[in-house]
C-alpha cells in the first residue's frame, strides 16, 4: 500500500510539474499584457500593479489603422478555412484508400506517409516557385491552396475510415441502390464524424501558427496572418520599444482561437483518437 501511494504521489508531482511548466508562460502572457510599456521593464511582471489592460488592448487596434485587427481576420480566414476545406479533402482521400481497389494503391499510400516526414520549410522555396510561375504570389491564394494537403491528415483519414465505417454498412447503402457519393456523404461521413473533427483540429493549429510559407509568400502587410504580422512588429520594437506592448497583447489574443477550438471540440476529439484501438 505505502508503495502504490509513493508510486501515485510521484507521478501526481511530476504532472504538476508538467502543468507548471505549460501554464507558467500563459500566466506571463496574461500578466505582462495588462502592463504598460514602462511597467513591463521597471516592475516584476508577475505583479498585479499597474493594470493597463483595456488601454493595451485599445493601443493595440489603433496602431496603424488598425492593422492587426487585418492580420486576424487573415488568420481566421487562412486557418478555419483552410482546415475546413483541408480536413474534408484528407478525410476523402483517406476514405479512398481504405474502400477502394487500384492499382498500386499502397505504393501510393507510401509516398503519402513519405510526406509526412517532409519538413514543411523543404517545401516553401518549390512552392513559392509554383505560385510565382502561376502568377499567384502575394495573393491570398498562395498561402491559402498549399494548407490544404496534408499528408498526416489523409494518413488519420483511413486509420479513422478503418475504425469507424464497417464494409457492412456500406454494402447495404450500394444494395439500396445509392451511389458512391452518395453513400459517402450521406452514410460513411457522418460516421467519420469524430475523425473529422480530430483533422480540422490539427489543420487548424498547423495553420494557425504558420509562419514561413507566408513569410516566402507575401510582401503585402494586408494579407499578413497574425504570425508574420507579430513576427513584423516585435523585429521593429528593438529600435521603438512602443510595440512592445502590442506585441504581448496581440501574442494574448492569438492563442485564445486555439483554446476555444479545442474546449468546444474536445469531446469529438477525445473520441476520434481511440479510433480503432478495440475491436
Amino acid at each position: 500500500m505505502n508503495r502504490r501511494l509513493l508510486g501515485r504521489g510521484a507521478v501526481n508531482a511530476l504532472v504538476a510539474v508538467f502543468v507548471l511548466y505549460t501554464l507558467l508562460p500563459v500566466l506571463w502572457l496574461l500578466l505582462a499584457a495588462a502592463k504598460n510599456r514602462d511597467a513591463l521593464f521597471s516592475s516584476d511582471v508577475l505583479s498585479l500593479g499597474d493594470f493597463s489592460f483595456l488601454s493595451n488592448l485599445s493601443d493595440l487596434f489603433a496602431m496603424e489603422d488598425g492593422i492587426y485587427g487585418r492580420w486576424y481576420a487573415n488568420s481566421l480566414l487562412y486557418a478555419v478555412g483552410g482546415a475546413l476545406v483541408g480536413s474534408m479533402v484528407s478525410v476523402a482521400c483517406g476514405y479512398a484508400f481504405d474502400k477502394y481497389r487500384f492499382r498500386h494503391k499502397e505504393k501510393l499510400f507510401g509516398l503519402v506517409l513519405a510526406g509526412v516526414m517532409v519538413p514543411p520549410t523543404v517545401l516553401a522555396l518549390p512552392l513559392y516557385l509554383m505560385a510565382s510561375k502561376a502568377g499567384v504570389v502575394n495573393t491570398f491564394w498562395s498561402v491559402f491552396v498549399p494548407v490544404l494537403f496534408n499528408p498526416f491528415g489523409v494518413y488519420l483519414g483511413r486509420i479513422f475510415s478503418q475504425g469507424y465505417v464497417p464494409n457492412e454498412v456500406l454494402e447495404a447503402s450500394r444494395m439500396d441502390g445509392a451511389g458512391e457519393l452518395t453513400t459517402y456523404f450521406r452514410v460513411a461521413l457522418r460516421m467519420l464524424g469524430p475523425g473529422l473533427v480530430t483533422v480540422f483540429l490539427f489543420q487548424l493549429t498547423a495553420i494557425w501558427n504558420n509562419f514561413f510559407l507566408p513569410m516566402v509568400m507575401l510582401s503585402d502587410q494586408s494579407l499578413f496572418p497574425v504570425s508574420l504580422g507579430l513576427y513584423v512588429w516585435n523585429s521593429s520594437a528593438v529600435v521603438t520599444p512602443d510595440y512592445y506592448p502590442a506585441v504581448i497583447m496581440g501574442s494574448l489574443l492569438a492563442v485564445l482561437p486555439l483554446i476555444a477550438a479545442f474546449l468546444l471540440l474536445q469531446r469529438h476529439w477525445k473520441s476520434g483518437l481511440t479510433a480503432g484501438s478495440v475491436k
